[in-house]
């Protein structure tokens, strides 16, 4: 059969339309840029997880020895075959088919041991997924790693843990690369995986993320169930995602995000899910119109934040500049880095959480009560938990209950500035001083110098973006946007807006790319 002339004239006019070149590179790809190399047969998941594993053993098992990865899923590959097949057979599952997460260790996998980087549960393995970590299989990713923390359980100091050993920062061997998510955000910013997992009680996810120059969301309580996850405080703990990118996050978080009947904290979201996805609110525009208050109350005075300051004026010269409307100085009335120290109601539920993860292990584990655990696991032991472990009911526990008062203050503190003042959002910076060394003792001073758990305490939403450098010794330096509860979609676009206009994150010198991370293809036009 002849086709008509004028089908025939259409077809030889789009088989000469020259198909569009598109460059990839994995150190800076985003969600939406691997599914588009996917989309156009230029890379596979099997190819995408091959060069994740080579990056590893590059750089985390060789070379620096960054110590961020626990553990690798020996059926990685396997998976993504799986997925690449399911993808030539019915199209995608979503923007996470077949992309590469690697998850911190608190988190229940259910073929791959969890651990908390405390040695004596090296072989505790969960029965079921993490709600999280069900999710993001449901969307088609694939685990690939559980990563490093700060000793959940254990007496290790700093970084590390007494299971896989100290982590550092790909930035500077020498210097500090945060906790308790410190393997979370040395593999985001490395590039062991296309996304991360953390969680946060007190500062774990954003510490990390700002040592790191990586995005970090801690959703509003509420938000994102803690079902499966090792925590330390029922009230405080959240888990979040860190990427490379606000994309990324958002991309994640639509993963994450929602009802859990196992964690009734979650009911608290029924009803505030965005009628669009959370990375449709991404915007490269996004602060123009915004307006922004400028918590002057958390930039810190003296000599050793001279330099953050600086990075801090910046920034908000940039923000301006890209239209937001900033309402500067902002100021409670509350000396919010003191009121911090009353504020922590994890300091009396840790040893009450533990058991409650504990007892949820199969028959089996190595240990499955707090009281197991004192006893099996000798001086391995954090000494802390031994005296928190004392406390077994909250309910007229004066110095908890004094803990929510203090949260509830800071709370109504920050949510009447942002009423009064019309605010999308509060502005500051993460931490006005670079990272301490790694041998440098982090209590006292140095921790009052660096605290800021404004989101922790609160309850609030929070996104942290990179926002420089300091010098000499090349450690990041990070902006927070902190909003009203469950306002992530407008967090998301500032967020979004001020990495567009700013594009401050810079890859890690100590993890350069290897060959196969970069190529041009072809795309479809």
């Amino acid at each position: 059969m002849r086709l008509p002339r004028f089908l025939c004239a259409a077809l030889l006019a789009g088989a000469l339309v020259p198909a569009e070149a598109a460059h990839f590179e994995l150190s800076t790809a985003t969600v939406a840029d691997l599914d588009a190399a996917f989309a156009a047969g230029a890379l596979s998941s099997e190819r995408l997880v091959e060069l994740y594993q080579a990056r590893i053993a590059a750089y985390d098992h060789d070379g620096p020895r960054l110590g961020a990865v626990l553990t690798l899923n020996p059926r990685a590959l396997d998976e993504a075959r799986a997925l690449d097949a399911e993808r030539r057979r019915q199209g995608p599952r979503g923007p996470l088919h077949g992309v590469v997460v690697v998850v911190k260790d608190v988190f229940d996998t259910h073929d791959l041991p969890t651990t908390g980087g405390f040695a004596p549960m090296a072989t505790s393995q969960p029965a079921r997924d993490a709600f999280v970590v069900e999710r993001l299989r449901a969307a088609g990713a694939i685990v690939l790693a559980k990563l490093n923390l700060a000793d959940w359980y254990g007496s290790a100091s700093g970084s590390g843990s007494s299971l896989g050993g100290p982590v550092r920062s790909p930035y500077n061997l020498t210097r500090y690369p945060g906790a308790s998510s410190s393997g979370s955000g040395v593999a985001a910013a490395a590039w062991f995986g296309s996304v991360a997992l953390g969680s946060d009680t007190g500062g774990s996810l954003l510490i990390p993320a700002a040592l790191n120059a990586v995005v970090a969301i801690v959703p509003t309580r509420g938000l994102v169930s803690r079902r499966g996850m090792m925590w330390n405080s029922p009230v405080q703990e959240r888990a979040g995602p860190m990427t490379r990118s606000v994309y990324d996050a958002a991309a994640v978080l639509d993963a994450i995000a929602g009802f859990d009947p196992d964690d009734l904290s979650t009911l608290a979201g029924l009803g505030r899910l965005p009628e669009r996805p959370y990375a449709s609110y991404v915007d490269a525009q996004g602060l123009r119109g915004a307006r922004i208050g400028v918590l002057r109350e958390m930039v810190r005075g003296g000599p050793a934040h001279a330099a953050g300051r600086a990075l801090f004026e910046r920034e908000l010269k940039a923000m301006a500049a890209a239209g937001a409307v900033l309402v500067d100085p902002l100021l409670s009335g509350i000396d919010l880095p003191q009121a911090q120290g009353a504020a922590s109601s994890a300091t009396y539920e840790q040893g009450i959480a533990a058991d409650a993860y504990l007892r949820s292990l199969p028959p089996g584990a190595p240990m499955r009560s707090l009281d197991e655990m004192l006893r099996k696991g000798g001086d391995a032991v954090d000494p802390y938990l031994r005296e928190v472990a004392a406390i077994r009911s909250l309910d007229r526990y004066p110095p908890f209950l004094a803990a929510l008062r203090e949260q509830a203050r800071l709370r109504d503190a920050l949510l009447a500035l942002m009423e009064r003042h019309r605010l999308d959002a509060l502005v500051l910076p993460y931490r006005t001083v670079t990272a301490p060394g790694v041998d440098e003792s982090l209590g006292g001073t140095a921790r009052r110098e660096m605290r800021n758990g404004l989101h922790a305490y609160t309850g609030l939403p929070a996104v942290l973006v990179p926002g420089g450098y300091f010098e000499p010794d090349g450690m990041p330096f990070s902006i927070e946007l902190i909003g009203r509860p469950f306002a992530e979609p407008t967090l998301i676009r500032l967020a979004s807006g001020y990495e567009a206009r700013t594009q401050r994150r810079r890859a890690p010198p100590l993890t350069p790319a290897l060959p196969g991370e970069r190529f041009d293809y072809a795309e479809t036009p």
